[in-house]
């Protein structure tokens, strides 16, 4: 389906796609531009009751303002069925977020394909082909589309080295796709640095290593990344091919 073939309701409400919204940067992306006034598409893998619950939350604030899809992003099939899912509630797209992402070591010496196909699938191919599904509704709205890079795709993390790969495709993904869809969607990114810890244990010796890189001297919060992506939705109109860092001034700490 295409945009002049939609059926059904409209809504008055912009409506912004959100990968892996259940949680951590997700779901503060999802709070912040719901705020804002957006209707909001929760996409999942796994994490089907941080989901719901959140979904029940938005919509307990404004009814019939948020829905949940469950999809796998590494089946290729299922991406534009993801975007006529997420259109279908409520006959427009106006803004994707590509944010669900996938992190973990990969020492190149134990490298394998298995986890090169997660991590560049992930981080992205997905995002690429999701943006290719939504860009004729985006092209209908004069929409926009941000995607969560890292600091990591400017600057190596010891053992890491296809997941910054990964992240620093979708960088050139983001000017790429900037120079073809524009004028009338725009695309940009958000890279954040120390925000979240991750899911594997690391020492606090080494958290302090890292937080005295910053010039700030601390960690950011989820809602700062969030507050990031509101700003390149709603406000920067004349941005486009914009990575905006949003690290504490690690990328200029020594």
């Amino acid at each position: 389906m295409v945009p002049n073939e939609s059926k059904g309701r409209v809504a008055m409400n912009r409506v912004a796609l959100i990968t892996g919204a259940a949680r951590r940067v997700g779901a503060a992306i999802a709070h912040t531009l719901h705020t804002a006034g957006f209707n909001i598409v929760l996409h999942y893998r796994t994490s089907a009751e941080a989901a719901h619950a959140l979904c029940e939350t938005l919509e307990a604030a404004r009814p019939d303002s948020a829905i949940t899809l469950e999809a796998d992003l590494l089946n290729l099939e299922s991406l534009p069925i993801l975007v006529e899912q997420a259109t279908t509630a409520w006959g427009r797209l106006d803004c994707l977020i590509n944010n669900a992402s996938t992190f973990y070591q990969t020492p190149l010496a134990q490298a394998t394909l298995a986890q090169w196909d997660d991590l560049i699938g992930t981080n992205v191919r997905a995002p690429y082909f999701l943006s290719q599904a939504a860009a004729p509704w985006l092209r209908s709205t004069q929409g926009c589309i941000v995607n969560i890079v890292d600091i990591y795709a400017e600057r190596p993390l010891t053992g890491h080295s296809i997941y910054g790969i990964g992240k620093a495709g979708l960088v050139m993904l983001t000017k790429a796709l900037a120079q073809e869809l524009g004028p009338l969607v725009r695309v940009n990114a958000v890279a954040p640095g120390i925000v979240l810890w991750p899911e594997q244990p690391i020492s606090e010796s080494y958290k302090t290593y890292l937080l005295a890189r910053t010039t700030l001297g601390r960690a950011g919060s989820t809602l700062e990344v969030a507050q990031a992506v509101r700003f390149l939705v709603q406000d920067a109109t004349y941005t486009s091919g914009h990575v905006l860092t949003v690290d504490g001034g690690r990328s200029v700490g020594h």
